[in-house]
């Protein structure tokens, strides 16, 4: 019983540190993470059960991989030219096959 008052109590003084005095709370504010540009240079292929993402080969633009190639999967419209911003320079996405629906 006396650890859940105990608990309680350190719960209230954390809130009670988050609100600073004469500080109001901002509403729609977004926290965005690191990111790095990169250009599409060609599309590869579609790829996905129903075919709804697309396989891409982008250069990095900025950062500790600035030019660098990947093959990145991205899903939504996209075509040559587009800047895509990446949260990670280090994963590549697995080459597509070149079988397909219909080859033998």
């Amino acid at each position: 019983m006396a650890e859940k008052q105990e608990e309680g109590k350190k719960r209230l003084t954390r809130d009670k540190r988050d609100e600073q005095p004469g500080q109001q709370e901002q509403k729609g504010s977004v926290i965005f993470s690191m990111a790095f540009p990169a250009r599409v240079e060609e599309i590869i292929g579609r790829t996905g059960s129903q075919g709804e993402v697309t396989q891409v080969r982008c250069k990095i633009q900025e950062g500790r991989d600035a030019n660098k190639i990947l093959r990145r999967n991205v899903k939504g419209p996209v075509q040559v030219g587009d800047m895509l911003m990446l949260r990670e320079t280090e994963i590549e996405a697995k080459q597509l096959s070149k079988g397909g629906r219909g080859t033998v």
